[in-house]
């Protein structure tokens, strides 16, 4: 036995591939504010958003994650893959896996397992930290990790600044190409009603500010824990990425150890952590809450806009998700990571979308999907739509979908 834990400690697993993929269209921040009678910079300074990613009714969390993944997916890959694993808070069936969709979209090998994971914004983290296991004791294979959401608060709330839409793919594997995951990891879990929807709600019941200080509190108190368990690993982080419902957050959370009077926690640390910070919230700026999967925008932000990050140096992730759990844990960036994360093509990405006036906003936001029986079309004129995948009808409450390659 001591023999076989010595191997599985060995084995580097971690990132080998990850990217996104966000809607079409998206809503000026500074409009919205003005549409709102609100000052403009409190969503710009205030809560730190540009723009909001706004997805059409085709653009629902099975197709932006099938876009994501189709995008780092190969051939091979599909032969290799044993777990297909979808976290998400905006699952549309109480049975039916959305992983089930992207098995079969993507044509991944037959023998597969797919299955959907929940736990609000913290489900991604579940899902990663099961592959991570499963490859520590299954290292020729992979998993493909999934992370899609739709944040809706709706028109005129509270949250609507802080709403968004997007989907993360990763692929775990062993003998990584972007970060080697670290064993240790330190999780906390409190009963806690900071936001939660139940069955029959179409939004979620939130209570904003009790949210974002309960997310403080976790955070100081898992960093402070960490401290004492691994003061070396600790000491030796070089950037912190965090959970960003919106782009302030992470820095609200080194302010308050800036400002703690009894911490276990070096200042020049977390100076050093604040020196990456604003390059962890780039895309996150342009793109709004997506729930699940907005750790990973941070982290991809990071590795793509940071140009002081080097090979070898330790880097660490918070996770949180209302309810409520938090998870810190840590990894190492591989020889050639920047090889395999694209500045361009992110930029391309986000470059290639459309505004929507607040008008054909509000519009778009109104429109449902039928629950009525029979075969609905979702898109009556297939000219209008960008290449990708998308939802292409429901026939009798069944989800189907389509591709198109070319435009």
């Amino acid at each position: 036995m001591e023999i076989e834990k010595e191997w599985i400690q060995i084995v580097k697993v971690g990132i080998d591939q990850i990217t996104f993929h966000v809607p079409n269209h998206y809503v000026d921040m500074v409009e919205l504010a003005k549409a709102r009678d609100i000052d403009p910079n409190k969503f710009l300074i205030g809560i730190g958003q540009e723009k909001m990613a706004v997805p059409t009714i085709e653009e629902d969390i099975v197709a932006m994650a099938a876009n994501a993944a189709n995008k780092i997916v190969t051939e091979e890959d599909k032969e290799l893959i044993d777990q297909v694993i979808f976290a998400t808070e905006s699952g549309f069936d109480f049975s039916k896996s959305a992983a089930t969709y992207i098995h079969q979209m993507l044509g991944i090998q037959p023998f597969a397992k797919a299955y959907e994971v929940k736990h609000a914004c913290y489900g991604g983290t579940a899902g990663l930290i099961s592959a991570f296991n499963y490859i520590k004791l299954n290292p020729e294979r992979k998993v493909l990790v999934i992370m899609s959401d739709i944040s809706r608060y709706g028109l005129n709330s509270g949250g609507e600044a802080t709403q968004g839409a997007g989907a993360i793919a990763m692929l775990v594997t062993a003998n990584p190409r972007i970060l080697a995951l670290d064993s240790e990891t330190l999780s906390l879990t409190e009963n806690q009603f900071d936001f939660w929807r139940p069955s029959y709600a179409e939004v979620p019941y939130v209570q904003g500010k009790y949210s974002t200080e309960l997310y403080i509190e976790m955070f100081n108190t898992i960093i402070e824990e960490y401290a004492k368990r691994y003061p070396e690993r600790l000491s030796d982080l070089q950037a912190i990425s965090f959970h960003l419902p919106f782009t302030k957050m992470g820095r609200k959370c080194l302010q308050s150890l800036e400002n703690k009077e009894e911490t276990n926690i070096n200042p020049e640390l977390v100076e050093r952590w604040f020196s990456h910070y604003q390059d962890s919230t780039f895309i996150g700026r342009q793109v709004g809450n997506v729930y699940t999967g907005s750790l990973y925008l941070s982290l991809i932000s990071l590795l793509n806009f940071d140009d002081n990050l080097e090979e070898g140096q330790r880097i660490g992730m918070f996770s949180y998700g209302s309810g409520a759990v938090a998870e810190l844990f840590t990894g190492i960036l591989q020889p050639g990571f920047k090889e395999n994360v694209s500045k361009e093509g992110t930029l391309l990405h986000l470059n290639r979308r459309e505004k929507l006036d607040i008008k054909a906003y509000e519009e778009n936001f109104e429109k449902t999907l039928s629950n009525e029986d029979g075969v609905i079309e979702v898109v009556k004129d297939k000219e209008t739509l960008h290449p990708g995948f998308y939802l292409d009808r429901i026939d009798d409450h069944r989800r189907y979908y389509n591709e198109i390659t070319t435009k």
